[in-house]
Parts: structure tokens; sequence; C-alpha cells
């Protein structure tokens, strides 16, 4: 895995070519949009937004993936623009992208997956993403360039665009997954709310992709959370190319690969939660002696959005009577009496009382940028670990004047 995403050299998959271009949708003028081509087709998986409001782009793109029986030949993501809650309008604007980037690549609009992220309720000008699609297409590399640049052009509050790869070995021949990302704000474990896109050379059916899919994100992607909000344009897409030609068949492979892949999903995720809208400090919860995975994520979840704990984690305070309460209110039927909670090693409250600690050093250790806090519930053997982070003033400043 790539520790350091920023220098290090990625493992591009073969099949994948990149690019990015600028259509003038971001007020900024910063590049607003990416296309990633798979010439000679891909197999596709990908998991969306449990929003009721979803983009024209998941509807879209969901409709393509059935119509194509979950084969892919372009991806292509606007970023400055959700195209969400723009009506019949909105969906003939995506449906015409996807056809315009079909022509200029020779194949069909229903192989190419559309994506976009940005401001709701905006009309999307498809006509200046149109004037900007044969540069796109003509530019295209299988670089890793041109990869960096497809992270940069998706972004939209970022601070920082979302990379990470994995290279696996089964006898002489490597199987390469990429990972790209953005995500900042409006995160949430319900699928996860951001774009991902994961893109690997291994050989496999549309099916057997989805399963991985599901089992990668599930322990990754969907134990995250910055502030409790779920998205209109949720999209985790995953391409296979099959240009390694490895398949996913021998349950060797099979494991090596669901292991590669939870890895970069797992990267991406953390990259997210350090990314989130004026974060401050990122946040290991270990929910530990649950009856189930299900339970210890109900109790981490509450905790997680509980906006009293995340102001104290704000400015380092080790009150952990807000963690205690959030628990309490987790409507997991769960005994006070059984309670402890951790801060690092230290023990701050036991059997749901205080308990004699240092508090000069628990203000210490949650002034580090990253830290781990246990609860153990006293009720089962099953555990839950769960990324999320603080709540400060920079994150209110951030979405207050997101519009204007």
């Amino acid at each position: 895995m790539n520790q350091d995403h920023e220098k290090q050299q990625l493992h591009l998959p073969r099949g994948f070519s990149f690019s990015a271009a600028t259509a003038g949708i971001k007020a900024s003028g910063k590049p607003d949009l990416a296309l990633a081509i798979a010439a000679e087709g891909a197999s596709a998986a990908a998991l969306f937004t449990t929003n009721r409001v979803a983009a024209a782009p998941v509807q879209v793109g969901r409709d393509h993936l059935a119509r194509s029986h979950g084969r892919m030949r372009a991806l292509l993501v606007n970023s400055g623009n959700a195209n969400c809650a723009t009506g019949k309008a909105g969906h003939i604007a995506c449906r015409q992208i996807c056809a315009a980037v079909g022509d200029g690549l020779g194949m069909s609009g229903r192989q190419v997956f559309p994506s976009s992220t940005g401001i709701i309720g905006v009309p999307l000008q498809a006509d200046k993403i149109l004037a900007r699609l044969p540069q796109l297409i003509a530019q295209a590399e299988a670089t890793e360039a041109a990869a960096r640049a497809f992270a940069g052009a998706i972004i939209t509050t970022d601070l920082r665009p979302k990379l990470t790869s994995a290279q696996l070995k089964v006898g002489n021949k490597t199987i390469s997954i990429l990972g790209i990302a953005k995500g900042a704000g409006m995160i949430h474990p319900q699928m996860a709310t951001m774009l991902v896109y994961l893109f690997t050379d291994a050989e496999a059916s549309p099916a057997a992709l989805q399963g991985h899919l599901r089992a990668a994100v599930d322990l990754t992607l969907n134990c995250i959370s910055i502030d409790g909000d779920t998205s209109t344009n949720d999209t985790v897409l995953l391409l296979a190319s099959g240009n390694s030609g490895l398949k996913l068949q021998s349950e060797g492979v099979r494991s090596k690969f669901a292991e590669s892949l939870a890895a970069v999903c797992r990267s991406l995720a953390e990259q997210i939660v350090g990314d989130g809208e004026g974060v401050k400090h990122v946040v290991r919860l270990l929910v530990q002696q649950a009856r189930s995975r299900e339970e210890a994520d109900q109790v981490a979840r509450t905790i997680a959005h509980s906006l009293l704990v995340k102001t104290a984690w704000a400015g380092a305070d080790p009150n952990w009577g807000r963690i205690l309460a959030a628990i309490g209110r987790s409507g997991v039927p769960l005994d006070p009496a059984r309670v402890d909670i951790f801060f690092g090693k230290q023990q701050v409250c036991r059997k749901g009382e205080a308990v004699s600690f240092d508090e000069k050093s628990a203000h210490l250790y949650l002034s580090q940028p990253q830290y781990e806090i246990t609860i153990q519930l006293g009720r089962g053997k099953s555990s839950s670990e769960f990324l999320t982070c603080d709540l400060t003033a920079e994150y209110v400043h951030i979405n207050a004047d997101y519009t204007t």
C-alpha cells in the first residue's frame, strides 16, 4: 500500500486512461471535469446513496449499469454542480453528455457512467461540458500524471486529492488496484457519502465484483462519519478491465484481491476523514464487548454524531460523561454499570462511573491529531472500529458560506 499518497508512485491498472479539464462549472476556475476511459471495456459494480433525494447522475448511472449488463467503457465526473433537484432538464443534460462522450469514443452512451458533485438545485450547464469533451477525450493518457489530474478535478471543499493503490502478485502475473476519491463534508456511513472510483486490471464478472465491493465497503467506507449528513450523489464505482489476465476464480486469487481492495478502501476512508471540513482531530472509536457488530456500530455512530462529544474533542476536553450519555441513548439495551471507557490506555470511566485519572495527561492525549477511544460494553464478544472526527468553528464557517 502507498502511505505517502502525494509522493509515492501509483500502481496503475492496465486498460485505463485518464484526463482532466476546466469547463467553467466551478466559480474558482479550477479543473472541474474528469474522464476515465476503458477502451476495451470493463466489468462494473457500484453502490449508491441511500438518500431518497438522488441526483440525476445517480439515477442515470443505475440505469446505464442495468442496460449495459454491467459493462462500462467510460466514466465522466463533473465537480462544482451536483445536478440534483434539477428536474427533467437535469436528466436530459446528463444523458446528453453521456451520449456525446459515447459519440466521441465510438460507442453507446449507455456505456458511459456519469457522476456529479457540488451545489444542489442549480441547473447544470451542459454546454460548457460538451464544449470541453473533444479536448478531454483527445488528451486521455495511461499515466500517473493523468490519474492525479483526474483526482484533482473531482474535488470540491477537499483540501487535497485522495489517491492510493495496491498491487498483488500471483505467480508471474500482477493485479493492480487504483483508488481515487473525493469527500470532506456530508460524510455519513449509509453507503458512505462521497465519490469513490476503484480501477483494477483483474478479470471478473460484474456479479463477482459486486460481492467484493460490498464486502470491502462495509468494513471501511461504511465505518466513517464526519458530520452525519448523507449526500444525494454518493457513488462508489469499481471497474475491472481484465487486462492482467488473472481471473478472480481460485480461492487464493479471490482472497488476495479482497484483502487488497479492502486496504485501498480503508486508505481512502482514512484520507477522507483526515481531510474533513475543519477537522483538527481524527478519532478512531473502538467499540468492544457488544453482542453483534451491528450493535457495536450503533453505539459508535451515536457517539460520532453527538455534537456535544464532537465539540469536546475539538477542545481536547476529556469530558467522558458526554460519551457515556451518547452510549446510553444509542438504543442498545445495555447495562450502564458494565460500561468502561478509555482514552488511549488511560481508563476514564469504570462500570459506568467516574474513576480517578490524570486529566492533564488525558488533555494532552486528546490534543494529538489522531487518537483512539475504546468503549467496552460488557455484553458480548463482538466489536467494531469506526473512524470519525471533531467539529470545529471552521466547519461552521465553510458550510455557512458554501453558496455565497
